[in-house]
Protein backbone atom coordinates (compact mmCIF):
# COMPACT_ATOMS: atom_id res chain seq x y z
CA UNK A 1 0.00 0.00 0.00
CA UNK A 2 1.45 3.59 -1.15
CA UNK A 3 1.31 6.63 1.18
CA UNK A 4 1.04 9.50 -0.86
CA UNK A 5 3.40 12.19 -0.50
CA UNK A 6 1.32 15.34 -1.65
CA UNK A 7 1.57 18.40 0.53
CA UNK A 8 4.57 16.84 2.83
CA UNK A 9 6.68 17.40 -0.25
CA UNK A 10 5.32 21.24 -0.91
CA UNK A 11 6.41 22.07 2.73
CA UNK A 12 9.61 20.57 2.40
CA UNK A 13 10.94 22.51 -0.96
CA UNK A 14 9.56 25.44 0.67
CA UNK A 15 11.59 25.37 3.64
CA UNK A 16 14.60 27.33 3.60
CA UNK A 17 16.97 25.54 5.67
CA UNK A 18 16.78 22.54 3.07
CA UNK A 19 17.80 24.17 -0.11
CA UNK A 20 16.57 21.82 -2.83
CA UNK A 21 17.11 24.33 -5.41
CA UNK A 22 15.00 24.08 -8.98
CA UNK A 23 12.69 21.40 -7.42
CA UNK A 24 9.16 22.61 -9.44
CA UNK A 25 11.66 22.78 -13.24
CA UNK A 26 14.59 22.32 -14.77
CA UNK A 27 18.87 22.90 -13.78
CA UNK A 28 21.43 20.36 -13.14
CA UNK A 29 21.48 18.73 -9.72
CA UNK A 30 23.18 21.21 -6.46
CA UNK A 31 26.71 20.07 -6.33
CA UNK A 32 26.74 17.15 -3.11
CA UNK A 33 29.67 16.67 -1.18
CA UNK A 34 32.00 14.54 -2.81
CA UNK A 35 31.53 10.92 -1.80
CA UNK A 36 33.60 7.84 -3.31
CA UNK A 37 30.41 5.37 -3.69
CA UNK A 38 33.46 2.48 -5.11
CA UNK A 39 35.67 2.80 -2.16
CA UNK A 40 36.48 0.50 0.31
CA UNK A 41 33.47 0.01 3.23
CA UNK A 42 34.83 1.14 7.09
CA UNK A 43 33.10 -1.94 8.77
CA UNK A 44 32.54 0.12 12.10
CA UNK A 45 30.09 2.59 13.54
CA UNK A 46 26.11 2.88 13.47
CA UNK A 47 24.10 3.05 10.02
CA UNK A 48 21.00 4.44 9.73
CA UNK A 49 18.22 3.99 7.62
CA UNK A 50 15.05 5.02 6.98
CA UNK A 51 12.52 2.38 5.82
CA UNK A 52 8.61 2.09 5.14
CA UNK A 53 8.25 -1.32 6.89
CA UNK A 54 6.99 -0.28 9.85
CA UNK A 55 4.08 -2.62 11.40
CA UNK A 56 3.01 -5.99 10.21
CA UNK A 57 3.47 -8.17 7.84
CA UNK A 58 6.73 -6.29 6.90
CA UNK A 59 8.87 -5.05 9.71
CA UNK A 60 10.78 -7.97 10.28
CA UNK A 61 12.17 -8.08 6.67
CA UNK A 62 14.68 -5.12 7.60
CA UNK A 63 15.40 -6.59 11.15
CA UNK A 64 16.23 -9.84 9.77
CA UNK A 65 18.75 -8.15 6.83
CA UNK A 66 20.19 -5.90 9.31
CA UNK A 67 20.44 -8.60 12.00
CA UNK A 68 21.98 -10.82 9.62
CA UNK A 69 24.64 -7.87 8.25
CA UNK A 70 25.62 -7.25 12.06
CA UNK A 71 26.85 -10.37 12.52
CA UNK A 72 28.77 -10.41 9.07
CA UNK A 73 30.03 -7.13 10.37
CA UNK A 74 30.62 -7.31 13.95
CA UNK A 75 31.83 -3.28 14.25
CA UNK A 76 28.68 -2.22 12.23
CA UNK A 77 25.49 -0.88 14.58
CA UNK A 78 22.40 -0.59 12.11
CA UNK A 79 19.80 1.22 13.50
CA UNK A 80 16.63 1.07 11.98
CA UNK A 81 13.99 3.79 11.94
CA UNK A 82 11.01 1.88 10.57
CA UNK A 83 7.81 3.98 9.27
CA UNK A 84 4.27 3.19 7.71
CA UNK A 85 2.92 4.63 4.47
CA UNK A 86 1.60 7.20 6.33
CA UNK A 87 3.59 8.33 8.56
CA UNK A 88 6.58 8.68 6.07
CA UNK A 89 5.81 11.62 4.76
CA UNK A 90 6.34 13.38 8.00
CA UNK A 91 8.79 11.73 9.40
CA UNK A 92 10.99 12.77 5.91
CA UNK A 93 9.88 16.15 6.09
CA UNK A 94 11.18 16.35 9.80
CA UNK A 95 14.75 15.08 9.45
CA UNK A 96 14.79 16.98 5.89
CA UNK A 97 14.33 20.46 7.78
CA UNK A 98 16.66 19.83 10.22
CA UNK A 99 19.44 18.54 8.02
CA UNK A 100 19.19 15.25 10.24
CA UNK A 101 18.65 12.71 7.15
CA UNK A 102 19.85 8.99 7.62
CA UNK A 103 22.45 7.43 5.95
CA UNK A 104 19.99 5.15 3.84
CA UNK A 105 16.47 6.78 3.07
CA UNK A 106 13.23 5.31 1.39
CA UNK A 107 12.57 7.13 -1.64
CA UNK A 108 9.47 7.19 -4.45
CA UNK A 109 10.46 7.51 -8.12
CA UNK A 110 9.40 10.86 -10.37
CA UNK A 111 9.42 14.17 -8.62
CA UNK A 112 9.85 13.22 -4.90
CA UNK A 113 13.05 11.62 -5.61
CA UNK A 114 14.34 14.46 -7.82
CA UNK A 115 14.20 17.01 -5.24
CA UNK A 116 16.29 14.89 -3.28
CA UNK A 117 18.88 14.57 -6.24
CA UNK A 118 18.52 18.37 -7.37
CA UNK A 119 19.09 19.92 -3.95
CA UNK A 120 22.10 17.62 -3.28
CA UNK A 121 21.05 14.85 -1.00
CA UNK A 122 21.49 12.20 -2.76
CA UNK A 123 24.53 9.98 -3.34
CA UNK A 124 25.52 9.68 -7.33
CA UNK A 125 25.83 6.16 -7.48
CA UNK A 126 26.56 5.19 -10.82
CA UNK A 127 29.87 3.94 -10.55
CA UNK A 128 28.54 0.94 -8.42
CA UNK A 129 25.12 0.94 -9.41
CA UNK A 130 24.91 1.87 -13.22
CA UNK A 131 23.51 -0.38 -15.82
CA UNK A 132 26.55 -1.91 -16.76
CA UNK A 133 28.19 -2.62 -13.39
CA UNK A 134 28.19 -5.90 -11.70
CA UNK A 135 25.52 -4.54 -8.86
CA UNK A 136 23.73 -2.88 -11.42
CA UNK A 137 23.75 -5.67 -14.08
CA UNK A 138 21.27 -7.61 -11.24
CA UNK A 139 18.45 -5.45 -11.57
CA UNK A 140 16.50 -4.89 -14.20
CA UNK A 141 17.15 -2.31 -16.44
CA UNK A 142 13.60 -0.12 -16.78
CA UNK A 143 13.83 -0.22 -12.17
CA UNK A 144 17.27 0.94 -12.12
CA UNK A 145 16.13 3.73 -15.16
CA UNK A 146 13.46 5.06 -12.64
CA UNK A 147 16.20 6.91 -10.65
CA UNK A 148 18.45 8.25 -13.17
CA UNK A 149 18.58 11.37 -13.94
CA UNK A 150 20.57 13.61 -16.67
CA UNK A 151 22.70 9.82 -17.27
CA UNK A 152 23.54 9.30 -13.89
CA UNK A 153 21.97 6.73 -11.42
CA UNK A 154 21.13 7.43 -7.91
CA UNK A 155 18.79 5.31 -6.47
CA UNK A 156 18.66 1.45 -5.31
CA UNK A 157 15.11 -0.10 -6.56
CA UNK A 158 14.54 -2.29 -4.05
CA UNK A 159 11.04 -3.62 -5.34
CA UNK A 160 8.57 -3.08 -8.32
CA UNK A 161 4.95 -2.21 -8.12
CA UNK A 162 1.98 -1.83 -10.82
CA UNK A 163 -1.81 -1.60 -9.93
CA UNK A 164 -4.45 -4.31 -10.43
CA UNK A 165 -8.02 -5.09 -9.87
CA UNK A 166 -8.61 -7.66 -7.39
CA UNK A 167 -11.03 -9.78 -7.30
CA UNK A 168 -13.15 -12.30 -5.88
CA UNK A 169 -13.52 -14.95 -7.84
CA UNK A 170 -16.79 -17.17 -5.58
CA UNK A 171 -18.12 -13.56 -5.46
CA UNK A 172 -17.93 -13.16 -9.95
CA UNK A 173 -19.56 -16.72 -10.16
CA UNK A 174 -22.26 -16.56 -7.78
CA UNK A 175 -23.51 -13.11 -9.12
CA UNK A 176 -22.69 -14.40 -12.94
CA UNK A 177 -20.68 -11.80 -14.13
CA UNK A 178 -17.13 -12.71 -16.29
CA UNK A 179 -13.81 -10.87 -15.55
CA UNK A 180 -14.78 -7.31 -17.88
CA UNK A 181 -12.24 -6.51 -20.93
CA UNK A 182 -13.41 -3.13 -21.20
CA UNK A 183 -14.11 -0.35 -18.72
CA UNK A 184 -18.09 -0.23 -19.71
CA UNK A 185 -18.14 -4.13 -18.95
CA UNK A 186 -16.61 -3.05 -15.59
CA UNK A 187 -19.68 -0.91 -14.90
CA UNK A 188 -22.18 -3.16 -16.23
CA UNK A 189 -20.86 -6.19 -13.79
CA UNK A 190 -21.23 -3.88 -10.80
CA UNK A 191 -25.20 -3.88 -10.81
CA UNK A 192 -25.45 -7.99 -10.81
CA UNK A 193 -22.54 -8.48 -8.07
CA UNK A 194 -24.44 -5.57 -6.17
CA UNK A 195 -27.40 -7.98 -6.04
CA UNK A 196 -25.98 -11.08 -5.15
CA UNK A 197 -25.11 -9.08 -2.11
CA UNK A 198 -21.46 -7.60 -2.77
CA UNK A 199 -20.15 -4.03 -2.48
CA UNK A 200 -19.19 -4.15 -6.16
CA UNK A 201 -15.84 -1.87 -5.61
CA UNK A 202 -14.61 -1.13 -1.85
CA UNK A 203 -13.09 2.23 -1.93
CA UNK A 204 -11.90 4.29 0.87
CA UNK A 205 -10.47 7.99 -0.24
CA UNK A 206 -9.75 9.30 3.27
CA UNK A 207 -6.35 10.30 2.53
CA UNK A 208 -7.03 11.62 -1.16
CA UNK A 209 -4.17 9.63 -2.98
CA UNK A 210 -6.59 6.29 -4.15
CA UNK A 211 -8.93 8.46 -6.34
CA UNK A 212 -5.66 9.35 -7.93
CA UNK A 213 -4.90 5.58 -8.67
CA UNK A 214 -7.64 5.34 -11.33
CA UNK A 215 -6.98 8.67 -12.72
CA UNK A 216 -3.30 8.38 -13.46
CA UNK A 217 -4.69 4.77 -14.97
CA UNK A 218 -7.36 6.34 -16.71
CA UNK A 219 -5.78 9.27 -18.23
CA UNK A 220 -3.36 6.71 -19.67
CA UNK A 221 -6.05 4.76 -21.73
CA UNK A 222 -7.60 8.47 -22.63
CA UNK A 223 -4.68 10.82 -23.31
CA UNK A 224 -2.00 10.01 -26.02
CA UNK A 225 1.59 9.42 -24.14
CA UNK A 226 3.56 12.18 -25.71
CA UNK A 227 0.65 14.92 -24.53
CA UNK A 228 0.65 13.20 -20.94
CA UNK A 229 4.13 13.18 -20.33
CA UNK A 230 4.02 16.46 -21.31
CA UNK A 231 1.40 17.92 -19.25
CA UNK A 232 3.22 16.66 -16.19
CA UNK A 233 5.44 19.55 -16.35
CA UNK A 234 4.64 22.83 -15.97
CA UNK A 235 7.07 24.32 -18.04
CA UNK A 236 4.92 21.91 -21.06
CA UNK A 237 1.93 21.63 -19.54
CA UNK A 238 -1.58 22.29 -21.58
CA UNK A 239 -3.77 20.41 -20.45
CA UNK A 240 -5.99 20.80 -22.87
CA UNK A 241 -6.81 17.18 -24.50
CA UNK A 242 -10.26 16.11 -24.16
CA UNK A 243 -8.96 12.71 -22.89
CA UNK A 244 -8.82 14.21 -19.20
CA UNK A 245 -12.47 15.05 -19.38
CA UNK A 246 -13.50 11.83 -20.46
CA UNK A 247 -11.36 10.33 -17.74
CA UNK A 248 -12.64 11.95 -14.92
CA UNK A 249 -16.07 11.20 -16.01
CA UNK A 250 -15.36 7.95 -16.41
CA UNK A 251 -14.18 7.58 -12.69
CA UNK A 252 -17.44 9.84 -11.54
CA UNK A 253 -19.54 7.15 -13.32
CA UNK A 254 -17.19 4.14 -11.51
CA UNK A 255 -17.66 5.58 -7.97
CA UNK A 256 -21.16 6.67 -8.27
CA UNK A 257 -22.21 3.32 -9.67
CA UNK A 258 -19.93 0.68 -8.05
CA UNK A 259 -19.05 2.32 -4.65
CA UNK A 260 -21.61 1.65 -2.12
CA UNK A 261 -20.29 4.77 -0.18
CA UNK A 262 -20.86 6.72 -3.52
CA UNK A 263 -20.09 10.72 -2.43
CA UNK A 264 -19.01 9.34 0.78
CA UNK A 265 -16.33 7.56 0.00
CA UNK A 266 -13.67 10.52 1.16
CA UNK A 267 -14.95 9.76 4.60
CA UNK A 268 -13.72 6.00 4.37
CA UNK A 269 -10.41 5.15 5.16
CA UNK A 270 -8.08 3.21 2.48
CA UNK A 271 -7.46 0.43 5.32
CA UNK A 272 -11.48 -0.39 5.25
CA UNK A 273 -11.78 -0.93 2.10
CA UNK A 274 -8.73 -3.25 2.20
CA UNK A 275 -10.62 -5.26 4.94
CA UNK A 276 -14.09 -5.28 3.20
CA UNK A 277 -12.09 -7.21 0.27
CA UNK A 278 -10.45 -9.21 2.44
CA UNK A 279 -13.40 -10.11 4.39
CA UNK A 280 -15.50 -11.17 1.42
CA UNK A 281 -17.59 -7.67 1.54
CA UNK A 282 -16.70 -6.88 -1.57
CA UNK A 283 -16.15 -7.98 -4.93
CA UNK A 284 -13.76 -6.10 -5.94
CA UNK A 285 -10.77 -3.92 -5.15
CA UNK A 286 -8.35 -1.80 -6.90
CA UNK A 287 -4.87 -2.86 -5.05
CA UNK A 288 -1.33 -2.35 -6.01
CA UNK A 289 0.82 -5.79 -5.95
CA UNK A 290 2.51 -4.98 -2.59
CA UNK A 291 -1.40 -5.85 -1.37
CA UNK A 292 -2.12 -9.02 -2.75
CA UNK A 293 -0.70 -11.38 -0.18
CA UNK A 294 -1.87 -9.24 2.10
CA UNK A 295 -5.47 -9.47 0.63
CA UNK A 296 -5.08 -13.12 1.46
CA UNK A 297 -3.18 -13.39 4.22
CA UNK A 298 -6.40 -12.40 6.68
CA UNK A 299 -10.11 -12.67 6.43
CA UNK A 300 -12.08 -14.96 4.32
CA UNK A 301 -10.13 -14.53 0.95
CA UNK A 302 -8.34 -17.81 -0.32
CA UNK A 303 -5.22 -17.65 -2.34
CA UNK A 304 -7.02 -19.57 -4.32
CA UNK A 305 -9.90 -17.79 -5.14
CA UNK A 306 -8.31 -14.31 -5.90
CA UNK A 307 -7.57 -12.98 -9.28
CA UNK A 308 -6.41 -9.75 -11.21
CA UNK A 309 -7.28 -8.10 -14.10
CA UNK A 310 -5.94 -4.63 -15.16
CA UNK A 311 -8.19 -1.66 -14.66
CA UNK A 312 -10.02 -2.32 -18.33
CA UNK A 313 -9.91 0.02 -21.31
CA UNK A 314 -12.83 1.91 -22.08
CA UNK A 315 -14.50 1.56 -25.85
CA UNK A 316 -12.49 4.59 -28.09
CA UNK A 317 -9.65 5.35 -25.95
CA UNK A 318 -7.58 7.52 -27.68
CA UNK A 319 -4.67 6.92 -25.30
CA UNK A 320 -2.54 4.18 -25.21
CA UNK A 321 -4.46 0.90 -24.09
CA UNK A 322 -0.93 -1.09 -22.86
CA UNK A 323 0.25 1.06 -20.37
CA UNK A 324 -0.01 0.21 -16.70
CA UNK A 325 0.28 2.12 -13.72
CA UNK A 326 3.55 1.44 -11.26
CA UNK A 327 6.79 1.87 -10.74
CA UNK A 328 9.54 0.64 -8.50
CA UNK A 329 10.70 1.85 -5.33
CA UNK A 330 13.69 2.19 -3.12
CA UNK A 331 16.42 3.99 -1.32
CA UNK A 332 18.57 7.04 -1.89
CA UNK A 333 22.13 7.14 0.19
CA UNK A 334 22.62 10.39 1.59
CA UNK A 335 25.13 12.24 -0.02
CA UNK A 336 26.33 13.89 3.01
CA UNK A 337 26.96 11.03 4.75
CA UNK A 338 30.40 10.02 6.04
CA UNK A 339 29.62 6.24 5.70
CA UNK A 340 28.64 6.06 1.74
CA UNK A 341 31.05 3.32 0.97
CA UNK A 342 29.15 1.34 3.90
CA UNK A 343 25.18 2.03 2.90
CA UNK A 344 26.60 0.98 -0.43
CA UNK A 345 28.14 -2.31 1.01
CA UNK A 346 24.46 -3.13 2.81
CA UNK A 347 22.44 -2.47 -0.09
CA UNK A 348 24.47 -4.59 -1.84
CA UNK A 349 23.65 -6.84 1.23
CA UNK A 350 20.24 -6.41 0.97
CA UNK A 351 19.27 -6.84 -2.78
CA UNK A 352 21.24 -9.89 -2.91
CA UNK A 353 19.72 -12.98 -4.80
CA UNK A 354 19.17 -14.51 -1.12
CA UNK A 355 17.49 -11.24 0.06
CA UNK A 356 15.46 -10.47 -2.87
CA UNK A 357 13.99 -13.89 -3.12
CA UNK A 358 12.84 -13.18 1.00
CA UNK A 359 11.78 -10.00 0.12
CA UNK A 360 9.24 -11.69 -2.72
CA UNK A 361 7.89 -14.16 -1.43
CA UNK A 362 4.89 -14.69 1.13
CA UNK A 363 3.87 -12.67 3.79
CA UNK A 364 6.09 -9.97 2.54
CA UNK A 365 5.19 -9.92 -1.39
CA UNK A 366 7.20 -7.40 -2.54
CA UNK A 367 8.44 -7.88 -5.81
CA UNK A 368 12.03 -7.13 -5.69
CA UNK A 369 13.45 -5.71 -9.18
CA UNK A 370 16.98 -8.37 -9.08
CA UNK A 371 16.40 -10.52 -11.69
CA UNK A 372 15.44 -14.17 -10.92
CA UNK A 373 13.83 -13.05 -7.68
CA UNK A 374 10.49 -13.39 -8.51
CA UNK A 375 9.46 -16.57 -9.69
CA UNK A 376 6.50 -19.19 -9.39
CA UNK A 377 8.53 -21.01 -6.41
CA UNK A 378 9.25 -17.96 -4.33
CA UNK A 379 6.25 -15.69 -4.91
CA UNK A 380 2.63 -16.49 -4.59
CA UNK A 381 0.69 -17.20 -7.84
CA UNK A 382 -1.10 -13.58 -7.91
CA UNK A 383 2.15 -11.42 -7.32
CA UNK A 384 4.10 -13.84 -10.14
CA UNK A 385 1.38 -12.40 -12.62
CA UNK A 386 1.00 -9.19 -11.56
CA UNK A 387 5.16 -8.30 -11.65
CA UNK A 388 5.14 -10.29 -15.48
CA UNK A 389 2.59 -7.55 -16.33
CA UNK A 390 4.91 -5.44 -15.33
CA UNK A 391 7.30 -5.91 -16.47
CA UNK A 392 6.42 -6.35 -19.71
CA UNK A 393 3.99 -3.36 -20.15
CA UNK A 394 5.71 -1.19 -23.01
CA UNK A 395 5.67 1.67 -20.76
CA UNK A 396 4.54 2.29 -17.05
CA UNK A 397 2.48 5.36 -15.87
CA UNK A 398 4.03 6.47 -12.46
CA UNK A 399 1.81 7.45 -9.60
CA UNK A 400 0.17 11.15 -10.20
CA UNK A 401 1.46 12.40 -7.14
CA UNK A 402 4.85 11.65 -7.25
CA UNK A 403 5.44 11.96 -10.91
CA UNK A 404 4.90 15.85 -11.24
CA UNK A 405 5.27 19.08 -9.04
CA UNK A 406 3.56 18.98 -5.61
CA UNK A 407 1.09 22.36 -6.81
CA UNK A 408 0.07 20.52 -9.45
CA UNK A 409 -0.50 16.99 -7.47
CA UNK A 410 -2.01 18.84 -5.23
CA UNK A 411 -4.67 20.39 -7.23
CA UNK A 412 -5.62 16.77 -8.90
CA UNK A 413 -6.08 15.43 -5.33
CA UNK A 414 -8.28 18.22 -4.07
CA UNK A 415 -9.93 18.01 -7.65
CA UNK A 416 -10.47 13.94 -7.16
CA UNK A 417 -12.29 14.70 -3.72
CA UNK A 418 -13.97 17.35 -5.32
CA UNK A 419 -15.35 14.97 -8.26
CA UNK A 420 -15.98 12.57 -5.78
CA UNK A 421 -18.59 14.83 -3.66
CA UNK A 422 -19.90 16.65 -6.84
CA UNK A 423 -18.44 20.09 -5.78
CA UNK A 424 -16.86 20.48 -8.95
CA UNK A 425 -17.24 19.34 -12.52
CA UNK A 426 -15.06 17.61 -14.56
CA UNK A 427 -14.18 20.48 -16.58
CA UNK A 428 -14.10 22.26 -13.35
CA UNK A 429 -11.47 20.09 -11.63
CA UNK A 430 -9.42 20.21 -14.96
CA UNK A 431 -9.02 24.21 -15.05
CA UNK A 432 -7.87 24.44 -11.26
CA UNK A 433 -5.20 21.90 -12.22
CA UNK A 434 -4.63 24.12 -15.44
CA UNK A 435 -4.08 27.02 -12.75
CA UNK A 436 -1.89 25.21 -10.23
CA UNK A 437 0.41 23.95 -13.21
CA UNK A 438 0.58 27.61 -14.65
CA UNK A 439 1.32 29.18 -11.32
CA UNK A 440 4.41 26.24 -11.25
CA UNK A 441 6.25 27.51 -13.98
Amino acid sequence: MRSRVLTTFAAIAGTSVLTLTGCTGGGTPAKAPAADAAAKPDYSGTLSILTKFAGEPLEPYFEKVAADYEKAHPGVKVELIQETDQSIKDKTKTLTASNALPDIYFTWTGNWAENFIRGGRAADLTDVIGPDTPWGKTFGKGSLSAFAYDGKYYGIPLYNNGKFMGYDKPAFDKAGVKVPTTFEELISSCAPLRKAGYEPIAFGNKDGWPALHYLQQLFAYNVPPATLQADLKPETAKLDDPGYVTALKQFKTLVTQCTDTGTGTNGVLYSSAQEAFAGGKAAMYYQEILEFDNATAKGKLDPADFGIFPLPVPQGAKGDPATLEGAPEGYLINAASPRVPLAVDFMKFATNQENAKTLSAPPYGQPSTVIGAVTTDTSSKAVFEGIEAVNNAPRLAAWLDTVTVPEVADAWLAGGEALITGGKTPEQVLESVRQASASAK
